[in-house]
């Protein structure tokens, strides 16, 4: 299977319906240790988004990449537009002007996207933020794409693997962002960003495994 256009568009469909189906779920996770609004703010952002595709679908991978970011940029508030802006805004640039992606190019789109929340966050893994899914995400997404997987294989390999850095935030005691501020009260909760990462990457699994 190789990801087009239309598919990437189905894809972040998909992603739109997850966070709107765990909207509830992220906020509370965020008033645990942030600022309570990570889940209306990652919803309203992927609400306008769908609006966006409505009105016109890109016609490539990248455009569609694109407009996701922009759209996010300028619509999500807090650490999250931003960040994921980012990330999407990086695999754009990665996956360049190819109207057609395999598992490799899917798996360099996410190190982009990793590497660009990096960059602008200042974060590294153990800081308990997004980057403890992205990282394991990105490291098993190219052992899948090394071992020649396919689009839908390296996107599932990702999305366990975020999961299970996820999970393993919950010990962490927090280094960036607002839950930083509590010190060791932080330790014992999930990381809001690194549980929507992980439910964006199985959102997207499930879109290309149709």
């Amino acid at each position: 299977m190789v990801c087009d256009a239309a598919t990437t568009v189905a894809a972040i469909r998909a992603v739109a319906a997850t966070v709107a189906e765990h909207r509830v779920e992220l906020t509370h996770l965020d008033r645990d240790i942030g600022d309570g609004d990570h889940g209306e703010n990652l919803s309203r952002g992927f609400t306008a988004v769908i609006t966006k595709l409505a009105a016109g679908s890109p016609e490539t991978p990248t455009a569609v990449l694109k407009l996701v970011a922009t759209t996010l940029i300028s619509t999500v508030g807090g650490a999250s537009g931003p960040l994921f802006g980012t990330a999407f805004l990086r695999a754009s640039t990665s996956v360049g002007a190819a109207e057609t992606l395999d598992g490799t190019a899917v798996a360099a789109a996410l190190t982009a996207a990793r590497d660009g929340v990096v960059a602008r966050g200042k974060a590294e893994s153990g800081d308990k933020t997004m980057v403890d899914a992205l990282t394991p995400a990105v490291n098993a997404a190219n052992a899948a794409a090394d071992g020649g997987r396919g689009v839908p294989e390296v996107l599932s390999a990702a999305a366990d693997a975020a999961a299970d850095g996820a999970v393993a935030t919950t010990p962490m005691q927090a280094r960036k962002g607002r839950a930083s501020y509590l010190g060791e009260r932080s330790i014992g909760h999930v990381d809001p960003g690194a549980q929507s990462t992980a439910y964006l990457l199985r959102a997207l699994a499930g879109a290309a495994a149709g």
